[in-house]
């Protein structure tokens, strides 16, 4: 790769084709303007509950422009080129950013061009492949912020996969908060343990807590996520089903407790603090939380890119990746 000459460059993209299947495309992209960056990719990450449902072609039609990834080509439900926890080398742009590794919200790809603007330089000392949680941790930032989680708080999360394990990780920082993680696996008891929080199978779930999070993305994870609430306490749904409809228990206690369930999503910054932060600057905070080298356990063994598409009906299908699943570049 040229880093001077101004010449378009060669580069593969994932493309989801059709359901189920996904295709490697060869693609020229052009020689970066003054305020663009070529990038050359070294890692990127599967967000296992959008793209498992991006590669079933489970995006709701009412759904398709909110969907959409900022650098997605295509459209839903195919051909779409989508994905968005890219982290590589600046090839080419900027002197400011030349040579250093940046994190961007894009595609599967071994090489991009993207504004300047687009990319985040990681901090000294932070491992480029730690760096694909970037995208998770910026959800659970922001599911953080919706909750206004308070110091001393009893928390349960369930849900362990990426983003749950980084919301109870983010909530135990915060002093004197008891945070349980709660998951169907046992083995999801380690993880926990590694990030410094409890955990319980839903059989032993806690109850009466302050705030519960849920990410399982299953019914019974909702049902589990309500009882766990104690009076007049908040669930922050952080799930996305696409076009399921799901149960949600709603019955019994739940009016009389005076329960309360509210939508996290990271599309748009939590009300709380979005008249002072923009996008990039939450996105820029995600990757700083990201130096506790505790966090090297969410990360599933890598796949090859060139591997990618014959590895995805495993990687995201029933009893795929639990955490996050690492793509690397040649």
């Amino acid at each position: 790769m040229d880093r001077a000459s101004g010449h378009d460059t060669v580069t593969r993209a994932l493309w989801y084709a059709a359901p189920g299947q996904a295709i490697l495309r060869t693609e020229t992209i052009p020689a970066p303007r003054p305020d663009e960056v070529l990038v050359q990719t070294h890692y990127s990450a599967l967000s296992r509950g959008t793209e498992s449902l991006v590669f079933a072609g489970a995006v709701p039609e009412a759904e398709h422009h909110r969907m959409r990834a900022p650098f997605q080509a295509g459209a839903f439900p195919f051909p779409v080129k989508y994905g968005y926890a890219a982290v590589g080398t600046v090839m080419a742009g900027p002197h400011d950013l030349l040579g250093r590794a940046v994190f961007a919200l894009h595609p599967h790809q071994s090489a991009f061009v993207v504004p300047a603007a687009a990319v985040v330089a990681l901090p000294a000392g932070l491992p480029p492949r730690r760096a694909v949680l970037a995208a998770n941790m910026e959800t659970a930032l922001n599911a953080l912020w919706d909750a206004a989680v308070l110091p001393g708080s009893r928390i349960a999360v369930v849900g362990i996969g990426t983003v749950g394990a980084l919301v109870a990780w983010l909530a135990g920082q915060i002093p004197g908060t008891e945070v349980i993680a709660v998951d169907i696996r046992p083995e999801q008891a380690a993880i926990a343990g590694a990030l410094g929080v409890g955990f319980a199978t839903p059989g032993n779930a806690p109850i009466d807590c302050d705030l519960v999070f849920h990410a399982s993305a299953t019914p019974e994870g909702l049902a589990t996520a309500v009882a766990a609430a104690g009076d007049e306490a908040t669930i922050i749904e952080l799930s996305w089903y696409g076009d399921r409809t799901v149960a949600a228990t709603l019955g019994g206690a739940f009016h009389s407790r005076r329960l309360r369930l509210l939508a996290s999503q990271v599309g748009s910054v939590a009300p709380s603090m979005r008249a002072r932060w923009p996008h990039r600057r939450r996105l820029a905070q995600a990757i700083a939380l990201l130096a506790d080298p505790r966090l090297e356990v969410l990360l599933e063994p890598d796949v090859a890119f060139e591997d990618l598409p014959g590895a995805l009906p495993a990687l995201l299908g029933p009893g795929g990746a639990a955490m996050c699943q690492v793509v690397t570049y040649p």
